[in-house]
């Protein structure tokens, strides 16, 4: 939710059209943090390849000493009439031919130690590059997650209300992983098929170029088969991660509220929710398998294509005398080099249409701007002193036409307790939203001691109010941790004097571990009065000059209430105090109560002062009765 005002952020999609570089592209531009190990890895991998380039040549070397040496023993073991008309045929002489004979065996011998030493020297250097590229891939994914949390940190809260968990989650893991696989594997293999293919055809063009020219017309079949692929699959893979994030939203949310899920016996219809989005899914990842499924065969149907044109015009040659069986063997190596990449071509595209989707989702959080932020000369707060003034205040959630609030004046004094009373939906929470700016009023201003919110830094705002807020998060952690998660270095009796004023010290010294005692994820181990009452600790630590407690007792029974009640009217002695109140019970003694209906002010004054002047708040009281204990019935 956000003020109407606001505009929705613009989406990475959006942006290219106006001439931005591409998601996945900016995601590859992370190599720049990470220079030398990208130098590095890209080095070796240029080694390794020339390394494999020479293969060919020794490979043509031993298959011409192989044959060079079996025509030698045949023509010196001819008769000699023979073996004068082979060496007149062959235009060499009888010593010549005895020395090829000769050195045949070492020549063999001498090439499969060139090729084991390049194996072994391309071995050493392909793990170079291997280690230095995944090196420099998991820097990248460290970026991209701590960019996309840092962004997190800071958006505001109508980016969560238009946004769900597991979507978030998702592109901070899932997506992140894609992108590293391309940046590690995918975008290597891109290099050295560009690099295979430059290097080949540059060799067989000066090995045989009339061979080379023959195959040349099938490459562009290659290019475009792969670009349209390129083009169908990275539509089909955002698809996908938007699914994938659906089903973990699914997951996500039924794991949280396990307890309800079990208690309401509808175990079934989540079930129906997962299996739905599971199928969903599993449908789009077919459609994927689909369009791979064609896009091999028709690689290696190119390949053998490229096959056959070389087999008929080699062998053409062959016959003709002018192509040697050694130079058509490295000539069909080399072709492998050709056709070997255009194989890998159909992994690259997988992998870069992934990356480019998720890279496409990762940017859409990394760019979205915060619709609260400081201006651009904003003040540093100073101490404050807990004037707050609401000056006709109006407020409208995004893509509502009709007010939360409506024309909202009032001014809490210097250490006045002002307590918010009204039905579901009259705008209390709205009210304790927009004080520490956690949105903004569409209409009018919030002033704290004379300051516009909207013209102080965020920081110097909210570092100086102490919040307790209707649904009491805590954190992984002991209970001490979560305390003093506000103030980390507050020493142990600070964080045991704001358990005994919120009345949690005796509960927590019954654990076994005391205040060293672990939560269970968002506290699950706790009671919500345990909870809440460590989260009214967490506020009190900071000691703050503004206290907002947002239906802070709510969660507790009258006796828990009573003494946390007790401890907050001492502590909220010179401090200004807003307090959303469900109950009468608790803003009796508040210095000012305001009664709100649907977005307005309809009383406002003390408990003595409502009772006699105000039908709606006399209402709220006398419905309460009933379940008001007696001390509440003597305190009127």
């Amino acid at each position: 939710m956000q003020a109407v005002h606001s505009a929705p952020p613009m989406t990475a999609r959006k942006k290219r059209a106006k001439g931005e570089k591409s998601a996945l592209r900016r995601a590859i531009g992370y190599l720049g943090q990470y220079k030398r190990m990208t130098l590095i890895a890209y080095g070796a991998l240029v080694v390794a390849t020339l390394s494999q380039l020479i293969v060919p040549q020794l490979v043509q070397a031993m298959i011409d000493a192989v044959t060079q040496g079996a025509i030698a023993q045949r023509v010196l073991s001819a008769p000699e009439g023979v073996q004068a008309m082979a060496l007149t045929q062959l235009n060499t002489t009888k010593e010549a031919l005895q020395t090829t004979y000769t050195n045949a065996p070492s020549w063999i011998i001498g090439a499969v130690l060139l090729i084991l030493v390049v194996a072994v020297f391309r071995g050493l250097f392909a793990f170079i590059q291997s280690y230095a590229a995944e090196w420099t891939a998991q820097g990248i994914a460290y970026s991209l997650r701590n960019d996309i949390f840092t962004r997190i940190q800071r958006l505001s809260f109508s980016y969560y209300d238009r946004n769900q968990t597991g979507q978030l989650m998702i592109r901070a893991t899932d997506d992140v992983e894609r992108v590293r696989l391309f940046i590690a594997q995918g975008l290597l293999l891109t290099f050295q098929a560009i690099l295979l293919l430059v290097v080949t055809l540059v060799i067989l063009f000066l090995t045989n170029w009339q061979l080379t020219l023959a195959i040349i017309p099938i490459l562009p079949f290659s290019v475009i088969l792969f670009a349209v692929f390129g083009k169908i699959s990275q539509p089909l893979f955002r698809d996908v991660q938007m699914r994938l994030s659906k089903l973990n939203t699914v997951l996500q949310e039924n794991v949280a509220g396990i307890r309800v899920v079990k208690a309401f016996v509808r175990q079934e219809r989540e079930q129906k929710r997962f299996d739905d989005a599971n199928m969903d899914l599993y449908i789009h990842w077919l459609k994927i398998a689909r369009a791979f499924s064609f896009l091999f065969p028709m690689i290696f149907f190119v390949g053998q294509i490229g096959q056959a044109v070389i087999l008929y015009f080699a062998g053409s040659q062959i016959i003709n005398g002018s192509l040697m069986i050694g130079e058509y063997q490295k000539f069909n190596l080399y072709l492998v080099y050709i056709f070997f990449p255009l194989g890998q071509l159909g992994m690259i595209v997988s992998l870069m249409a992934q990356a480019d989707a998720s890279a496409e989702r990762i940017f859409e959080i990394v760019d979205t701007k915060s619709e609260i932020t400081d201006k651009p000369n904003a003040i540093a707060l100073p101490p404050i002193q807990g004037e707050v003034e609401f000056r006709d205040v109006t407020f409208r959630y995004f893509n509502s036409t009709a007010p939360v609030l409506s024309k909202v004046s009032f001014t809490a004094k210097k250490g006045q307790t002002i307590a918010l009373l009204g039905a579901t939906g009259s705008g209390k929470t709205t009210i304790i939203n927009l004080i520490p700016r956690f949105y903004d009023a569409s209409e009018g201003a919030v002033l704290i001691d004379g300051h516009d919110v909207r013209d102080v830094q965020l920081d110097s705002l909210r570092s100086q109010i102490g919040i307790v807020l209707q649904e009491t998060n805590l954190f992984s952690g002991t209970i001490r941790d979560n305390i003093a998660f506000g103030r980390p270095d507050a020493s142990d009796e600070a964080v045991m004097n704001a358990a005994k004023a919120a009345a949690a010290h005796d509960f927590i010294m019954e654990f076994p571990d005391g205040y060293n005692t672990a939560v269970g994820e968002r506290g699950a181990t706790l009671s919500g009065g345990q909870k809440q009452r460590i989260a009214i600790a967490r506020a009190l630590l900071l000691s703050p000059k503004l206290l907002i407690l947002d239906d802070s007792t709510s969660a507790v029974d009258f006796t828990t209430e009573r003494k946390i009640q007790a401890a907050l009217d001492n502590l909220m002695r010179d401090r200004t105090s807003f307090v959303i109140a469900q109950r009468i019970s608790t803003a009796r003694n508040a210095d000012q109560i305001i009664v709100l209906d649907k977005g307005v002010i309809v009383a406002m004054g003390t408990h003595a002062e409502l009772i006699e002047d105000s039908p709606i708040y006399a209402e709220i009281f006398a419905s309460q009765l009933v379940d008001d204990s007696q001390p509440v019935m003597e305190a009127v």
